[in-house]
């Protein structure tokens, strides 16, 4: 019987399975970011929050976030796939029913703090072992799609606390508990899930990377059908800063930050951006809803094209695009709200390819050894920029107005745009362990 290299294979339930089950991250990370803004309402007279305080617990998560990529990615990458996509999730759930009982700012800050790391661990978690499991020519859809469970995550929050905040004072108390009824249900999904083969093997533990293999894809398959073998000369941690590797760490995380910092900045201070724009009252809240929608339609369009244009003229195409509707609000910020609403909406649409990439790139240009360890500290990287891009935004718009504002967001993605077309390699109809391959 002729073998199939595991790579060229369809897709079978368990890969659709995986691809559900790793998407709790993203969509946990939508929920809680999303929630804590719902529920300070209430926790702010509950807890006598001054705005110190308010700010800090609001940004409590996200540091966490930039704490718990590089941590989870080293740790998965040193003790394996499956432990620590069980582990987290347990650790969101217990940190998330601790906040109920919190009765001061500091233990509410911590406890946020905590499920932030326990989150942005996931992600270096939950991609690689994605991508190490299923075929390339929907390695790219699958991976990248996992992106837009985030906006889900978000969406589902702000309908759970507008409904908990009508159930009394405590209601805030609710809110913040209730990621733990995601967090069990993806926790039971993930339940059993087998360790990557591929990690199996740079470990030496060929039988039970076997075993694996037999049970996902059935007996008459083996590791010698899986693209990946044992490195004679294992990549450490140290060499995401040197040789090959170091020049792909570099273009990973100028071209995640160049994505991240005018789209966060965007979608945290959308309403008072387009009010600068002229666009006041219920016009800046229907437009924010709109470019919300419009930032997952961009994402769904991208990942249409993905395969067919490539990873590589993907990028540059959705950098340069974006970047142009962002140039021209910056020089006409006088324009009708009509055309400023099709400029906002055209820069949602075309930013989705860069948006996609961020969880595929990383985990395609990086060997098994190290894969996860790369994921994790690219995420943490780019979230210093988003953050400080995020702080800046408020200041900008008061000291250098709206037309600099949004020059200031093009010429960022403008140099996302140079970046790749400098630095981004084509990995689209490699398998993941020829694209994790230095061929320099």
């Amino acid at each position: 019987m002729k073998k199939v290299n595991l790579e060229d294979m369809e897709l079978n339930s368990f890969h659709k399975k995986l691809t559900i089950y790793s998407s709790g991250g993203p969509f946990l990370d939508g929920y809680v970011l999303s929630i804590i803004g719902i529920a300070l309402v209430q926790a702010t007279p509950a807890l006598n929050l001054s705005v110190f305080w308010q700010g800090l617990i609001a940004a409590s998560a996200l540091i966490g976030v930039f704490l718990g990529g590089f941590l989870g990615g080293w740790f998965t990458d040193k003790y394996g796939r499956k432990v620590l996509y069980t582990l987290d999730l347990i650790a969101i759930i217990g940190f998330s029913i601790g906040q109920f009982w919190v009765e001061s700012a500091w233990a509410l800050f911590v406890w946020r703090l905590l499920i932030g790391i326990a989150v942005g661990a996931d992600y270096p978690i939950a991609t690689s072992l994605l991508a190490e499991f299923v075929p390339r020519k929907y390695r790219g859809p699958l991976v990248g799609g996992m992106i837009m469970m985030w906006f889900v995550g978000a969406a589902v929050a702000y309908v759970v606390g507008e409904m908990l905040v009508r159930s009394g004072p405590d209601g805030w108390r609710w809110m913040l508990a209730s990621a733990a009824l995601p967090g069990v249900l993806f926790l039971a999904m993930r339940h059993g899930t087998p360790e990557s083969p591929r990690w199996l093997i740079g470990k030496g533990r060929l039988d039970e990377a076997q075993a694996v293999i037999e049970k996902v894809y059935g007996p008459n398959y083996s590791i010698k059908d899986l693209p990946e073998v044992a490195p004679e000369n294992k990549a450490s941690v140290s060499q995401l800063f040197k040789s090959g590797y170091g020049s792909r760490m570099w273009f990973i995380t100028v071209f995640w930050t160049c994505s991240i910092v005018p789209l966060f900045a965007i979608y945290a201070f959308a309403p008072k951006i387009l009010g600068a724009l002229k666009l006041d009252g219920a016009m800046a809240n229907i437009g924010s809803a709109a470019i919300t929608v419009l930032f997952l339609v961009g994402c769904i369009a991208a990942l249409k094209f993905v395969n067919s244009m490539g990873r590589r003229k993907l990028l540059i195409h959705s950098f340069i695009w974006s970047g142009l509707a962002l140039l021209i609000l910056g020089l006409f910020p006088d324009s009708s709200t009509t055309i400023t609403l099709l400029l906002f909406s055209a820069y949602a649409v075309f930013i989705g390819g860069t948006q996609i990439l961020q969880f595929v790139y990383p985990n395609e240009l990086f060997p098994t050894e190290i894969r996860a360890t790369a994921v994790g500290l690219a995420s943490s990287l780019s979230r210093i920029g988003a953050a400080v891009g995020t702080y800046l935004v408020p200041m900008s718009l008061d000291g250098l107005g709206i037309g600099n504002t949004m020059l200031i967001a093009a010429i960022i993605t403008f140099i996302g745009a140079v970046a790749s077309y400098k630095m981004a390699p084509e990995t689209n109809s490699l398998d993941l362990h020829a694209a994790a391959n230095l061929t320099d």
